[in-house]
């Protein structure tokens, strides 16, 4: 008959029999711990830029972009509808002011300024004719007020005479009361004679003034008219580079059309655009930090566009150095506008990666040979520091490169 088998007899034996599987899985865990520790990302320390975690003062600033553009450049327009006869210099001369640019066909234009000469001519014409009329009528008059003038010394010495024989018995009543009628009458007609006149003279003196004030303006376009023409051959406002010319001989002119634009080369400013939402803390006056690859200048916001366009707005950067050694026109500038203060506060160094406040997924170093992911907020900036919200601490090393190749990868090793 069989012994039954004790219960822990039982276990022991179901224990070694699992026991070769269990070191097996234990085997395979650890080979694929180690595979996928093999197949960790790898970087060089030397592709990274590592910053180290502080606490201190940030003077606040706000990123904006910019272009350098010369400090003087003036674009010259066609100052009538014409077309290209000629261009004297080309793209890139240097050019002295008074220096002819361009000639432009000009027969149409000085067709009109002939007519306009001739319309001119016939206004003043016109006004000799009105003075010479005025002053016949004038004198027409005054001499009709001189005849009355006689008339009426006449009748007043008729008068006395007829006063005279009246009292003397020889004249009648009715004699002098006539007499005394006709001289009344002379008198108002005299009056009126002279009001007249006066009238007159005040007519003709405005009709002549306006005349005149015609004649003056139109002096004026006819002036206006012959520095355009004057112009035809387009001159260099002041000494500088050619940096646009038109060269399409033949080519159709509009006036207001930008045929050339002169340039000093010698001396730069920064035209710069800073999103909207951030333009309110953008004032004239401002420091600024500017950095043209590895060109760091000082400057100040000259002036800031209130314009909005295309959720921009555009500023104007004045340089302490405008003439800074490796400045030339259309190079991109990085700008950092000051805008306030922040005592004691905890930062990184300034990176690449930083595109302006928010959350970033940092890698931070957790050994010597290892980069973990971390999530990070940031919050104002300038061109040395960023300010930490959260996420680190002092001490804490950072990768402060642009690590988006790695934006999968949780964690990196460090290789030397």
């Amino acid at each position: 008959m069989d012994k039954q088998i004790d219960k822990a007899t039982i276990r022991r034996r179901r224990v070694r029999a699992m026991l070769p599987w269990a070191i097996g899985s234990a085997l395979v865990l650890a080979a694929l711990i180690w595979m996928l520790a093999a197949m960790e990302k790898t970087v060089s320390r030397r592709d990274v830029a590592i910053g180290t975690v502080d606490r201190g003062a940030l003077e606040t600033t706000i990123n904006a972009s910019g272009r350098v553009t010369p400090a003087y450049e003036e674009i010259i327009t066609s100052p009538v509808e014409s077309s290209l006869l000629n261009s004297f210099v080309r793209l890139g001369d240097s050019v002295s002011a008074g220096t002819p640019l361009l000639e432009l066909d000009l027969e149409s234009a000085n067709t009109d300024f002939e007519k306009m000469l001739d319309a001119y001519e016939v206004m003043r014409r016109e006004l000799l004719q009105l003075q010479l009329n005025n002053k016949t009528s004038l004198s027409e008059l005054a001499m009709q007020i001189e005849v009355k003038q006689m008339q009426l010394s006449s009748l007043a010495v008729e008068l006395q005479n007829e006063r005279h024989l009246d009292s003397l018995g020889s004249g009648t009543g009715e004699r002098v009361r006539q007499a005394e009628t006709a001289l009344a009458t002379a008198r108002l007609e005299l009056q009126q004679l002279r009001h007249r006149h006066e009238n007159e003279r005040l007519r003709a003196e405005a009709a002549e003034e306006m005349q005149r004030l015609k004649l003056s303006s139109y002096e004026k376009d006819l002036d206006m008219t012959r520095r355009t023409l004057a112009r035809g051959r387009i001159p260099a406002p002041y000494s500088g580079s050619v940096t646009f010319i038109l060269t399409d001989i033949g080519s159709k002119i509009t006036p207001g059309q930008k045929v050339a634009v002169i340039s000093d080369l010698s001396a730069f400013t920064i035209e710069g655009e800073v999103p909207e939402s951030n333009s309110e803390r953008v004032k004239p006056g401002a420091p600024v930090a500017v950095h043209i690859g590895k060109i760091e200048l000082q400057g100040m916001v000259e002036s800031v566009i209130p314009q909005s366009n295309a959720g921009s707005v555009g500023l104007r950067i004045s340089l302490d150095n405008p003439r800074a050694k490796g400045l030339r026109s259309g190079l991109r500038a990085d700008l950092f506008i000051s805008y306030g203060y922040k005592d004691d506060v905890v930062r990184l160094p300034q990176g690449a990666f930083f595109k302006g406040p928010g959350e970033y997924q940092l890698f931070v170093l957790d050994s010597d040979s290892r980069l973990q992911r971390r999530k990070v907020k940031l919050g104002d900036s300038n061109s040395s520091y960023i300010e930490v919200v959260s996420g680190l601490e002092p001490g804490d090393r950072v990768t402060v490169s642009d690590m988006t190749d790695y934006r999968n990868n949780k964690s990196l090793k460090l290789s030397d």
